[in-house]
């Protein structure tokens, strides 16, 4: 690899070719993602706790992504073949000196970030100390605690001729020892020593027993000759946070508690230095490597691939402090690197910890340092108190909107349709379950009740395999039939089929989703969740689940798309038809809500979309290798990203402009994996009001001021807060679109909750009327409820925010007219370069009746898609 370590970005040479000037690289807009994470680590009106959840969420992205992208790259880089990347036409050594170089750029800002979050927690009483912070009553308490509770559960390994460098595993963290040489010749001589003196002690009787015990103590501690590196693994039995005596919540890391003992340990050597390790595999690896299905049953492979996984190549090192010039050499050959790949930071090398410190502190403490607790509110167009396939059967279609709207009656319908008589069969595709699932747990009840239950699981869901296979072997037990999908493609559908015979014949529940069956990610991702009895598409499922046993790739269905065979070629299809509308001078538009965009057949449509005119505007929370505002190519096409409290993961695809848009959901992003190599599911909205509700849905995340920003033609981001209002007493009004679907949900829980117990009383007034019964003294009328007030946190004129998880789980922050944090000068270009259009131009609003809330929110907050 030529310049193994680059230190400019002039250093990175573009293939041979031209690629089209709006295109760019995939895996450095990606970065660019998780750098827009990592400022929300930097955002002050974030919580505190919350801000060192998105660092947190920052580490755990960059970790996963050196794991799959760059451990991918380099093995492609290693084929001898030619290849190059379809949009920057960057071979893969050239894109892994961009992403290295790209990354040393992104550590200081990670470093600083997490510095300015770590000593402001510390003011406000959750402290993280350093060993060099210690008082000497926190050294003495913490030499007892790890007698006690770290030393006992050590592994020191030693490192020389004798023992072999050892297998340092992807992720874990080493206390890494450097051993004096010096000193070591020293001990060699005095090892010498002891054994003349033990050679004399033997020939001369009666010499005293306090000498002898002496000398064998001496013996006993010489350490072992030709040894300079000592490592101890950070043990998994200890708890890694280790509490600390004195006022408020005060505490230490447990790799520093080792470092601490690491002379005690190497008790026999003279310790030189300490430092922390880290090393990252590639754990990118083809599940369908070496495998004869016929001979050897698929879980079991995938339990071999998994251990496989564990001892691929290394693609980066990390330290807390600088290694030295011995020991840094020692490790680079030992473990096949570059100096490039090495990583020093003084941010804790693995950050997970950050999720529980909560659980440290007082119920007052986490109400000032994290989001409001929110809570998924039960839909209102359903009746809690009434079966929910009795509604769903007997009214419209359900459209359920996670996180704002709980999955709850979805798993409810399973447990329904696992005793319901009528029911014949359940069929469901499993991509990634919680590790404890109601969901799952319905299933298997229904299967151990006589229903046939099929449940297809995808158990190369990278990172989830082990959890699939567990929870496939327990649908097995329970009598499930579980099928495993295509070798070829990754089942990514998300869609259940209930099948129920009635007194009309046979009568189909189709559920289909934007994303999982996982409660838990279902409580912090933005989803969406169609419940329908349209005969034509229960047809199209039952279908899918037949070809799907077949392992048979179709495109026999009437209205779902399924990819590989038609996603992309109906997208392509549907954008030619708004090309063709633009050239005739009729009205004309796209829209696309997308994790990302990276499917070059689809960017080039979009780019010849924008030269006729077709104004297209694209929500895409990740990487987008299309570039907008490009002369001549993308003027008509705007990318903008929302990255907040709540993983923005629906998908959404809309075909026309706003008053007949054509919408369709899927599970598929506009990736080439997703288009191609995945068997993905896209399906039309043909009810009019749920249409309705998901462009309002549409209308409300693009008048985002908080949280949303704009790639701009430079390839830069807006910063956070660009589009924020500014109020003619100069305080900035930001508009936080996902707080606005939280306090949404709640009213109209609220509001439903009301109408039940309203309904309930006249129930019993009549009844009472009925009988000539006066209504009891206890029977309240619920006339000023509060449930019919507006609630008192959608009425602050400052919208605050709310909680978040992890890999990919991002937060978000208040709307508190705070200043922004300060910017290199030229992270954005001049404002007066930036269109000042609306984010929707194509999409003009009807004249409608505003919603309820939007009418509560009134007098403390105003839309507006126009830029201050």
């Amino acid at each position: 690899m030529a310049n193994d370590n680059p230190t400019s970005s002039d250093q990175v040479i573009p293939a041979a070719g031209n690629p089209a000037p709006y295109l760019q690289n995939r895996e450095l807009s990606w970065l660019d993602f998780n750098e827009r994470v990592l400022e929300q680590g930097a955002d002050e009106s974030v919580p505190l706790l919350q801000r060192l959840n998105f660092i947190s969420i920052f580490w755990s992205n960059l970790q996963e992504f050196f794991m799959v992208r760059v451990g991918s790259l380099t093995d492609l880089s290693l084929v001898k073949k030619h290849i190059v990347d379809s949009k920057s036409n960057m071979t893969p050594s050239e894109q892994l000196r961009a992403i290295y170089l790209r990354c040393h750029e992104l550590y200081p800002a990670y470093e600083r970030t997490f510095e300015q979050v770590r000593l402001l927690l510390n003011k406000v009483g959750v402290t993280h100390v350093r060993p060099d912070e210690l008082t000497d009553e926190q050294r003495s308490y913490l030499a007892e605690y790890a007698e006690a509770n770290v030393t006992p559960f050590l592994s020191p390994q030693i490192i020389n001729a004798r023992h072999p460098f050892p297998h340092l595993e992807n992720g874990a963290l080493y206390i890494v020892v450097r051993l004096d040489e010096e000193a070591d010749k020293a001990q060699d001589q005095a090892k010498s020593e002891h054994k003349k003196k033990d050679k004399k002690g033997k020939k001369s009787k009666g010499k005293p027993a306090k000498e002898s015990t002496k000398n064998a103590s001496l013996s006993q501690n010489v350490g072992a000759e030709g040894t300079m590196l000592g490592l101890i693994p950070l043990p998994r039995q200890c708890a890694r946070v280790v509490k600390l005596p004195g006022d408020g919540f005060s505490f230490i890391l447990l790799e520093h508690v080792v470092e601490m003992v690491a002379e005690q340990v190497f008790s026999m050597y003279t310790v030189k230095h300490t430092n922390v390790i880290c090393v990252t595999r590639n754990a990118d690896i083809d599940a369908t490597e070496s495998t004869d299905e016929n001979d050897e049953d698929y879980r079991e492979h995938m339990k071999r691939i998994l251990k496989k996984r564990a001892r691929l190549a290394p693609v980066r090192l990390e330290s807390e402090r600088e290694l030295s010039d011995t020991l840094e050499p020692l490790l680079l050959d030992r473990l096949n690197l570059k100096k490039h790949q090495v990583f020093t930071t003084s941010v804790p090398l693995d950050l997970s910890f950050t999720w529980g410190l909560a659980s440290h502190l007082s119920e007052k403490q986490c109400a000032a340092l994290m989001y409001p607790p929110f809570t998924p509110q039960w839909p209102a167009c359903l009746d809690r108190k009434r079966p929910i396939m009795e509604q769903v059967t007997a009214g419209g279609d359900v459209l359920l909107s996670y996180p704002y709207e709980s999955m709850d009656p979805f798993v409810q319908l399973l447990r329904e349709a696992s005793r319901d008589p009528r029911v014949i069969s359940i069929k469901i595709t499993l991509y990634r379950l919680a590790s404890q699932s109601h969901l799952a747990e319905a299933l298997i009840d229904a299967a151990e009740n006589g229903k046939e239950v099929t449940a297809l699981f995808e158990l190369r869901a990278r990172f989830d395999e082990s959890n699939n296979i567990e929870w496939s072997q327990r649908f097995e037990q329970a009598g499930c039939n579980v099928i495993y999908g295509f070798r070829d493609y990754k089942v990514h559908s998300k869609i259940c089929c209930i099948t129920r015979q009635t007194d009309d014949g046979i009568q189909h529940i189709t559920q289909l989703g934007t994303g999982n069956y996982n409660e838990k990610t279902a409580k912090l991702y933005t989803d969406l969740s169609l419940i329908t009895t349209s005969p034509t598409i229960g047809r199209d499922a039952t279908e899918f689940f037949r070809n799907m046993a077949l392992e048979n790739v179709s495109d026999n269905y009437d209205v779902l798309w399924v990819a590989p065979l038609q996603v992309k070629p109906l997208i392509l299809k549907n954008i030619d038809h708004q090309i063709e509308l633009a050239r005739r001078g009729e009205p004309c538009g796209l829209f696309f809500k997308t994790n990302s965009v990276t499917d070059k057949e689809i960017i080039d449509k979009i780019a010849e979309a924008s030269q006729a005119g077709v104004k297209t505007v694209m929500l895409v929370r990740g990487i987008s290798c299309l570039v907008p505002g490009v002369e001549g190519y993308t003027e008509n096409v705007r990318v903008v990203s929302i990255v907040g409290r709540m993983l923005e993961h629906s998908r959404i695809y809309g075909f026309g402009p706003r008053t007949n848009m054509k919408i369709y959901l899927a599970s598929a992003d506009l990736m080439t994996r997703n288009m191609d190599k995945r068997v993905e599911i896209a399906w039309p909205v043909l009810d009019e009001k749920l249409r309705d509700r998901i462009l309002s849905y549409i209308d409300v995340s693009l008048s985002d001021t908080a949280k949303l920003r704009e790639l701009l033609p430079n390839r830069r981001y807006t910063p956070l807060g660009f589009f924020a209002q500014v109020s003619p007493e100069g305080k900035t009004i930001r508009f936080d679109s996902q707080v606005h679907f939280m306090d949404e949900a709640r009213l109209k829980a609220r509001m439903s909750t009301e109408v039940e117990v309203e309904r309930e009383v006249e129930k019993r007034e009549a009844a009472a009327v009925a009988t000539n019964v006066a209504p009891s003294a206890g029977t309240a009328t619920p006339a000023t409820s509060e449930a019919a007030t507006v609630p008192p946190e959608a009425m602050s004129a400052t919208n605050s925010a709310a909680p978040a998880d992890a890999a990919s789980g991002s937060p978000s922050a208040d709307a508190t007219g705070t200043s922004e944090p300060a910017l290199e000068p030229d992270a954005i270009e001049p404002a007066e370069e930036v269109t000042t259009t609306a984010i929707l131009p194509h999409i003009e609003q009807p004249p409608h009746k505003p919603s309820l809330l939007v009418r509560a929110l009134a007098a403390a907050i105003r839309f507006s898609n126009r830029r201050k």
